[in-house]
């Protein structure tokens, strides 16, 4: 809990939920599938709060992490909040259409359709580190497929919480969205509601204990998790570049993304020529970087010293640590920092970063680097900078990642006509764009029979008639 900032009543916050929860319910069950233009009525009204109330947002957030570049704030969280709900404006007459099937043979003249229903009532679970974006996408998708929502916000960004509670009870009533704030035991008792889906954005261990408490009710979850996003770079790729490129999606939001570089590959070799690049871009862009506002603090002292805590271990057991610029901790900030010479039994290799440290790897061969992937969790993201379309597809076709950039970071997440997810430890199910409308919607499959057809000749009494019927179905 942030300084300063009374903590949420962990019982009315919970009694909250079940009223919200229920009032949800009632509501959907008196308008079970809401039109085209009630949809764009909900989505255009949260549109017109992201666009109006931008300032507010920006300094609640900053109040939460201590201090958060309104920039970032802006073009991180706002803008790619409000290109989903623009994408959505934009295509939902075309996701709301039932979707023609094919009909076998042996069934015309009869039709197949697939039809978007929508659930009902959707939970979604917000982490700390990009709490407008990460709320306000899944609500983009749930309110395009015709759903209600309820929201819980991290314990850790309270400010936020409280503000985007009050904006959004300017907008909509809470049979339409909610917001429930408070603590762990919050969360574990809204995990354990039978939503009728719930999303979860957070880290693979509290994935897990969501996954269970889900279990219970059957309810399906869409996880978007973590992990160690591998970042490697060909043999031949311009260093000075890839540093650049893989420096500030590390630097974005401190490092606190989950889609962040987590450690980089180089070819043997290069690992000096990347450090004096990755040094020159970070002082570049952050001068005096403890009193820049342009540079984001660490969420809290909890994180900041789990941060420091790697980077003593790695020095520890063998590793050459290089900031890249001076920060006093007091400020709550943590230099962006690489890390060389590390080797497996460090904590930062094993634990997903989470912050403003690069370890830095190197290859003989590409394949070594990919083997190194593989051998690990599926990652949330992977990223590859090479220009060579056969290495391309040689890292494509045999590495596995809920996304992939090649040639940058981070920017696959904003693109609204790509699906978002993870894949095995990294998480399950897709949102953003279409695949978002259809994760909140039952796509139904209707088979509908025609007023005339030939299905009586596969009724008994079985005879000749059905035996020389299946010679045909059965050649």
């Amino acid at each position: 809990m942030q300084p300063g900032f009374e903590p949420h009543d962990s019982q009315a916050e919970l009694l909250r939920l079940r009223d919200v929860y229920q009032r949800q319910r009632d509501a959907h069950a008196g308008d079970p599938f809401p039109d085209a233009a009630a949809r764009r009525k909900r989505l255009g009204l949260l549109r017109h709060l992201l666009l109006q109330h931008g300032d507010e947002i920006a300094t609640a957030i900053s109040a939460d992490f201590g201090h958060r570049s309104s920039h970032e704030t802006r073009s991180l969280e706002i803008f790619p909040s409000l290109a989903g709900v623009d994408h959505a404006l934009a295509h939902l007459g075309r996701w709301m259409r039932a979707q023609r099937r094919g009909v076998s043979i042996w069934f015309k003249p009869a039709s197949n359709t697939v039809v978007p229903q929508p659930l009902g009532v959707v939970g979604v679970i917000v982490p700390w580190n990009y709490p407008l974006f990460l709320a306000v996408g899944p609500l983009t998708a749930a309110l395009a497929a015709g759903n209600r929502a309820v929201v819980k916000i991290s314990e850790y960004t309270p400010h936020f919480g409280e503000t985007f509670r009050r904006l959004l009870a300017q907008y909509f009533g809470e049979d339409e969205i909610a917001v429930i704030n408070g603590g762990v035991d919050v969360a574990q008792a809204f995990a354990g509601v039978a939503w009728d889906h719930l999303l979860f954005t957070g880290s693979t261990a509290v994935g897990k204990q969501v996954m269970r408490a889900a279990a219970d009710n059957l309810t399906p979850v869409t996880l978007e998790l973590g992990g160690k996003s591998p970042t490697l770079v060909g043999p031949d790729y311009a260093i000075a570049t890839a540093a650049e490129r893989i420096l500030h999606g590390k630097c974005l939001n401190a490092g606190q993304t989950c889609v962040a570089p987590d450690y980089v590959f180089l070819p043997r070799g290069s690992e000096q020529a990347f450090v004096d690049a990755a040094r020159a871009a970070v002082q570049s862009w952050y001068p005096d970087l403890g009193r820049n506002p342009d540079y984001s603090a660490v969420i809290n002292s909890r994180h900041l010293q789990r941060l420091q805590g790697y980077l003593r271990d790695a020095e520890e057991k063998g590793a050459r640590i290089v900031p890249l610029a001076e920060a006093d901790a007091a400020s709550g900030k943590l230099a962006p920092t690489l890390v060389l010479d590390v080797t497996e039994d460090m904590k930062l290799m094993q634990d997903e970063i989470f912050g403003p440290i690069l370890p830095v790897l190197a290859y003989d061969r590409l394949d070594q680097a990919i083997d190194y992937v593989n051998a690990r969790p599926r990652p949330l993201a992977l990223y590859y900078f090479d220009y060579d379309r056969q290495r391309i597809q040689q890292v494509l076709a045999n590495t596995i990642s809920g996304g992939v950039g090649l040639n940058e970071t981070v920017m696959h997440v904003g693109q609204d006509d790509l699906p978002f997810g993870g894949v095995g430890a990294s998480g399950m199910g897709h949102y953003h764009g279409r695949e978002g409308f259809e994760t909140f919607s039952k796509m139904k499959p209707v088979f509908a029979q025609s007023r005339i057809n030939g299905l009586w000749l596969m009724r008994p009494p079985y005879g000749k008639r059905m035996a020389t019927l299946l010679k045909f179905m059965l050649r």
